[in-house]
């Protein structure tokens, strides 16, 4: 019954955020995806996310590729600006709209397929450019819309549900972001609403590059024996560094908690991100020792979940090409074209 629109009519009973927004007024379409499906848990995330941050749904863009992943914005927020790219693609559009219009809230969504192969290139430099975004990478293993074939994601051993076994070495995005210089790194689980749910919202408040690959196993070709990415071996293997809180600047902070180390990691914002330490030895602000600890723990077979890296002191693009305040796309023509002798200055500068 996918075919069928969600009521519009809303209880009256239903709890408003502060901007008056119910949690339906963040839904979208219903999902054509297959029943228990990782992905439709990550909607469900970035909804509760977005209602308890108050963000207004206008306000957001949200971008993606080509994909069951890159289905799933039409899953949430179905009154903000949305547009779907070409395979691979969605960094760069991405980049060319935030370049344009820097007050919007910019939301890539993505798959394993989408940003590990053909699009690996567009994830390594929009990492690097320090693009405002949150990037979510919907990470099942598989290409699921041309039925299971292994994705670069695929751990090595790993078999299909045909029963081929993967020969080929993975590539781990989470790794590859800490490389390029994202300033926001971490993985999560889409089983794992408890955790996943305030990593978006700390993602969303970061001022640069934040990316979240999230383990979401594919129901109907990756959650078999044998499969890395299956529900089981998730919960199975997971391994959280750390669980948090986050707290944008409006609201008090007052938390209780008991045995083990708390941090708290004050954003550009003035927003907090409270980090409650499973692992006493890990450093979320360490980003070569980030690196060192994903990959010690592949090693094992263990799958790192939590804030895996932050840079409270991070720049976004903007910053770094000292561009005007306003969107560029609200200039006109006295800005952008100030005259020929403005014109003579910067060439001369240039010689």
């Amino acid at each position: 019954m996918t075919y069928l629109a969600k009521p519009k009519l809303h209880h009256p009973s239903l709890a408003k955020n502060r901007v008056g927004y119910t949690r339906r007024d963040y839904e979208g379409r219903i999902s054509t995806l297959c029943a228990g499906c990782g992905h439709d848990s990550i909607s469900a995330a970035i909804i509760q996310a977005c209602w308890e941050l108050d963000i207004e749904p206008h306000r957001v863009a949200k971008l993606s590729g080509i994909g069951c992943s890159s289905k799933t914005p039409d899953y949430f927020l179905g009154n903000s600006h949305g547009f779907n790219t070409v395979h691979g693609r969605m960094p760069s559009v991405l980049t060319g709209a935030y370049l344009a219009n820097r007050d919007l809230i910019y939301l890539g969504v993505s798959g394993d397929g989408d940003s590990a192969s053909i699009g690996l290139g567009q994830f390594a430099h929009v990492m690097r450019r320090g693009v405002n975004m949150t990037y979510l990478v919907e990470n099942n293993g598989v290409y699921g819309l041309t039925k299971g074939q292994f994705s670069a994601t695929a751990d090595k051993g790993s078999k299909s549900k045909k029963g081929q076994t993967n020969n080929d070495a993975p590539i781990d995005l989470v790794t590859l972001a800490l490389v390029m210089g994202a300033t926001f790194v971490a993985r999560g689980f889409s089983g794992d609403k408890t955790q996943l749910v305030p990593l978006i919202r700390a993602a969303l408040a970061h001022q640069g590059a934040a990316v979240i690959d999230i383990l979401s196993p594919c129901i109907a070709f990756n959650n078999h024996g044998g499969s890395t990415k299956s529900y089981d071996y998730v919960r199975e293997h997971n391994e959280a560094v750390n669980r948090l809180d986050f707290f944008p600047q409006r609201e008090e902070i007052t938390a209780e908690y008991g045995a083990g180390e708390v941090t708290e990691v004050r954003q550009h914002d003035g927003s907090v991100v409270r980090l409650r330490k499973l692992h006493a030895d890990y450093d979320a602000s360490d980003r070569i020792r980030a690196m060192s600890y994903v990959q010690e723990h592949a090693a094992r077979g263990e799958l790192i979940t939590g804030l895996l890296y932050l840079d409270s002191d991070a720049c976004d693009l903007h910053q770094e090409l000292n561009t005007v305040l306003l969107p560029l796309n609200t200039l006109g023509a006295a800005e952008l074209c100030p005259g020929s002798a403005a014109l003579e200055k910067i060439n001369a500068s240039l010689r």
